[in-house]
This record gives C-alpha cells, sequence and structure tokens, in this order.
C-alpha cells in the first residue's frame, strides 16, 4: 500500500531502513526499486522527490557519517594518547556491529572536486578532524598525521569489514584479536611520533691525531 505524504525526507527514511535491512551490503545494493518497494510506489515516483539513486546515496552516506562522527567524538572526548585511541576504535567497531549497511555508507570518499558532494566533504573532513586530534595526543608533527590518520583507518576498517563479512571464522576470540589490534596501532603510532621527535645524533668528530694514525 502507497505510504501517504511522501516526501524527500520520507524517501531517505526509507532509504536508510533498506540499508539497515541488508546487513553489511545494505548500502552497496541499494537501489531505487527496493526504496520504492518498500515506499509501496512505483519507481518513477522517487523522482519526484529525488534526483536520482546518486543523490539518494550521498544523502544515506552523508547521515552516516556524522553518525560515526558523533560517536567518535562522544567517545574520545577528555580523553587523550592511548586511552582515546582505543576508545576512537572501540566507537567505530560499535557502530559498525549496531549499523553495518550504514557503516559501508561512511567509507565512500566525497569526489572533491564535485559541488554535489560539498555538504560530505564537510562531513568527512570533520571525522577525519576527530582522528586527527585523538593522534595530535601522541606529538605526532603536521606532516605525518595524514600517513598515521590514513594508517590508522585502514587498521581500524579492514578488522571491522573482515568481521562483518564473517571472515574470522577460527576459535580464538575476536575481541581479544581487535585487543592485539589496538595494542599494534597504539605501538606504532607512538613509535612514528618518537622517530620525527627525537634528537639528531651529533655528527662524528674525529681526532686529527687519531685520524692521521690510520694513515
Amino acid at each position: 500500500m502507497p505510504r501517504a505524504g511522501l516526501s524527500h525526507d520520507a524517501v531517505v527514511r526509507l532509504a536508510l531502513e533498506v540499508v539497515d535491512d541488508g546487513g553489511a551490503r545494505g548500502y552497496a545494493d541499494l537501489t531505487l526499486a527496493k526504496v520504492a518497494a518498500k515506499a509501496g510506489v512505483a519507481a518513477p515516483s522517487l523522482y519526484k522527490h529525488v534526483g536520482s539513486l546518486a543523490d539518494l546515496r550521498r544523502e544515506v552516506a552523508l547521515i552516516a557519517v556524522r553518525e560515526v562522527t558523533a560517536a567518535a567524538t562522544s567517545a574520545t572526548v577528555g580523553r587523550a594518547g592511548s586511552d582515546a585511541l582505543r576508545a576512537l576504535a572501540t566507537s567505530w567497531r560499535t557502530y559498525a556491529h549496531a549499523h553495518p549497511g550504514r557503516y559501508g555508507a561512511t567509507q565512500v570518499g566525497p569526489d572533491p572536486e564535485d559541488p554535489a558532494d560539498a555538504g560530505l566533504r564537510e562531513a568527512a573532513a570533520e571525522s577525519v578532524q576527530v582522528i586527527g586530534a585523538v593522534l595530535h595526543g601522541f606529538g605526532l608533527p603536521d606532516e605525518r598525521l595524514i600517513d598515521a590518520i590514513r594508517a590508522v583507518r585502514a587498521g581500524f576498517h579492514g578488522f571491522v569489514v573482515l568481521e562483518l563479512g564473517g571472515g574470522f571464522r577460527m576459535r580464538e576470540d575476536v575481541d581479544q584479536s581487535f585487543a592485539v589490534l589496538l595494542d599494534m596501532l597504539v605501538a606504532g603510532v607512538t613509535a612514528l611520533a618518537a622517530r620525527d621527535t627525537a634528537p639528531a645524533a651529533p655528527d662524528t668528530v674525529l681526532d686529527h691525531d687519531t685520524a692521521g694514525s690510520h694513515r
């Protein structure tokens, strides 16, 4: 039965329902046909409220990115260093478990040249700023920050994607493995910060008499 009062916001909410219903592949498998079926209307009817599937996917991604950023911000406020990094990672993983379809939407990189992606770019930048603030707490210099952000994101995301996709089937506790991952990330970021802040070794100055004795 068609839903009364269909609007732009209503279509976006229905799209989120479709994404949630689809599990880890919910966002990847989002189509206008599925949203229309949930609304009880023909797919062409949706074009009164959204311009295209790409527009709808962008709206879903924007909501998901804002949600995961809010969760990460809440988890890390008042924390610093390794404590903040562990809290950040845990908030991402918790969000991914609660909303696997939406989590997939958070990994979409906005087009830096497309004006339509302006809102998503801003939201993504805010998300990266949360990670950057956490990593700054380790004393990382600015020139190392992007490398560290990418490495940390790759660690979180790789683990979560494998986990959601059923990639961890051995008996060993997955939570323990996640804790080990966090230990490794903390150690890696700490080492990177220490390497870049360590004083340079002084140049070796040979004593002229000693140097001459080897001639």
